[in-house]
């Protein structure tokens, strides 16, 4: 199967390829699935961080072109060569692929881009906004801050969204805001907040999403590009 355009320029940028292999499967709600994998030496390459991510390459019965996306890993353990990835289930070739996954089935990914560090000094408060995509990604997050406080926004499609486990801690505030209207009410939402001066935001929501809530964290709320990391998980 082919990887096409995609494949060629990570190949020209020296992203190194691994094979995974599925471990165990679980499904958690009726739209979300979490998988096991043995990790092929990947953990052994690049070290564990924050928001870790792959790009897994996807095949689709009858055709010959890999589908190319990215996951986060989580609960990463180096020593016995495994991580995990969960699935937000729709109609498209990666939920389909990770809705029928067995064990030992194999898939490709590569590793290129991943290299998120919490920011030094860390802030008072963490500002956080995400839905069912980018939830393990907030996960690890909320894992690495430890004892920071952190709001939490997160935007759910299915009711069963809203019984995913979130890794919350004492001192964090979990909000799930419905997803109406393309996410108008997360844009709506990042306008109105009380936004802390020494706030450090992270945004991982559908592209056009999170380019709004960075822009009006950045202008509206006017805290420095540095204070505000965004990356859009879904078009």
């Amino acid at each position: 199967m082919g990887k096409g355009y995609n494949g060629f320029v990570l190949k020209m940028m020296r992203a190194k390829d691994y094979r995974l292999t599925v471990s165990s499967t679980e499904a958690l709600t009726d739209k979300y699935v979490r998988l096991g994998f043995a990790g092929g030496g990947l953990l052994k390459d690049h070290p564990v961080h924050p928001t870790q991510f792959v790009r897994m390459w996807i095949p689709e019965e009858g055709s010959e072109t890999l589908h190319h996306r990215g996951y986060t890993i989580i609960d990463q353990d180096p020593d016995g060569d495994r991580f995990w990835i969960e699935f937000a289930l729709h109609d498209g070739p990666a939920a389909n692929w990770a809705r029928a996954a067995a064990v030992g089935d194999q898939v490709e990914c590569t590793v290129m881009g991943s290299d998120f560090t919490l920011p030094d000094p860390l802030p008072a408060e963490f500002l956080i906004f995400g839905d069912t995509a980018s939830l393990p990604a907030v996960n690890s997050l909320l894992d690495a801050i430890g004892d920071i406080p952190a709001r939490i926004w997160l935007e759910w499609q299915y009711e069963s969204d809203t019984t995913l486990p979130v890794r919350t801690g004492p001192k964090d505030q979990l909000t799930w805001v419905q997803r109406v209207d393309d996410g108008r009410l997360m844009r709506e939402l990042a306008r109105d907040i009380d936004c802390p001066k020494d706030a450090f935001v992270w945004a991982a929501c559908d592209a056009f999403t999170t380019r709004s809530i960075a822009k009006t964290l950045q202008t509206t709320h006017e805290l420095p590009k540095s204070a505000v990391k965004a990356r859009g998980y879904w078009k």
